[in-house]
């Protein structure tokens, strides 16, 4: 069976430095908030382009802490995407406030700039007082910025960049995780730059932002730990974590350049499917960090017939994500029914997510998509 990610082979390639890190932090003890996680806080920030970088326990928390930083909470709305794991929204309930579900662009599966335009334009008061847009950089894609920007500075509104799958990607000469107000990063295993836990990081320009950030992660410390001047969290990354995402960075300019390779051999080969497989389109003056590379089949029973016949051939696929948020039994209470993201709801119904990490052996990307190229016809 082929890996759908191969993090055997990544540790394989990367032991050395890895054991050498975490073999550092084993000797000076200092396990919680060590000097590894200012080191890598540092490098962060630079790789980014943004001013501030502050570590945390998770990517679940990296989009939480801004919004209590905020003080977002009852009486609020947040307006973000429905094609996205539920962090994104679940972080926006967790605080009482109320999600505000919006369509995607069918070609890139970003949130759409206009559906977000023609939500504001029918607000009703029952939906709380707007504060913030939550932008998800899907499968690696950073969102249209640009165009976000324009909409939350004219209403006042918050922009917070969900940049779990797109650290590593960038937009108009400017990296994933420098966008918004805040951005916010996951290193789950899985993702492009991934620890071997739970891990996370926010990004601002803002300097008394960040400071608030670096309160709220440690239970609301002021001066000092015991100092307590607002209540926070018990949300500060790991010095083991933060060695091993070290090493792993010194490295990730190159996987994020095999990444593209992957992804260039599958479109090269998968193009002359033209509607029985429809790639994610890739703006000019896009990069992906492909965290995941993503097809749509012509309809959902095209889509089951392909996973079947992969996985009979030994290759893995995934579905991200099978049921968009506004229909889940989570957000039941919310009123959405079928039919009101239409392009969401057909996107979710066909899309199926391809092997993409930047280990694959040499030919194993060709041989993937002839398969693929088959299952699909």
């Amino acid at each position: 069976m082929i890996p759908f990610i191969d993090l055997a082979a990544q540790f394989a390639a990367r032991e050395a430095a890895i054991r050498a890190r975490m073999n550092a932090v084993l000797a000076h003890g200092k396990y919680i908030m060590g000097p590894e996680v200012q080191e890598l806080e540092k490098r962060l920030a630079a790789y980014a382009g943004a001013p501030h970088c502050v570590g945390c326990a998770s990517g679940t928390d990296a989009l939480l802490l801004p919004l209590m930083a905020e003080g977002v909470g009852p009486g609020d709305a947040v307006i973000t995407t429905s094609f996205t794991f539920i962090a994104t929204a679940e972080v926006i309930s967790l605080l009482g406030a109320r999600p505000v579900f919006v369509d995607i662009d069918p070609d890139t599966w970003n949130i759409s700039p206009q559906a977000v335009e023609d939500c504001l334009a029918a607000w009703t008061p029952s939906w709380g007082r707007p504060r913030a847009i939550i932008a998800v950089d899907i499968f690696g894609l950073p969102a249209d910025a640009a165009a976000l920007t324009r909409i939350a500075d004219a209403h006042d509104l918050l922009l917070i960049e969900d940049a779990a799958q797109s650290f590593g990607g960038s937009l108009d000469g400017r990296r994933a995780c420098s966008f918004g107000h805040y951005a916010a990063t996951s290193f789950f295993p899985a993702k492009p730059l991934g620890c071997y836990g739970d891990g996370g990081a926010v990004f601002c320009a803002d300097g008394e932002r960040a400071a608030r950030i670096d309160s709220l992660r440690v239970h609301g410390k002021g001066t000092d730990k015991y100092d307590n001047v607002r209540i926070g969290l018990n949300s500060r990354l790991d010095t083991l974590q933060a060695a091993i995402l070290l090493a792993k960075l010194d490295h990730f300019d190159e996987e994020i350049a095999a990444r593209q390779r992957v992804a260039a051999t599958y479109g090269a080969a998968l193009a002359p499917l033209g509607q029985a497989g429809v790639a994610q389109h890739i703006p000019a003056g896009a990069t992906s960090a492909w965290a995941q590379y993503s097809l749509l089949a012509r309809n959902g029973e095209a889509r089951a017939a392909a996973q079947t016949a992969l996985k009979a051939a030994g290759v893995p696929t995934a579905v991200y994500y099978p049921t968009p948020l506004h229909l889940q039994t989570a957000f039941a209470h919310l009123g959405y029914r079928p039919g009101d993201l239409p392009v969401c709801e057909d996107v979710c119904g066909r899309i199926f997510s391809l092997p993409m990490h930047p280990y694959m052996p040499d030919g194993q990307a060709e041989s993937i998509a002839s398969t693929v190229a088959k299952a699909l016809v």
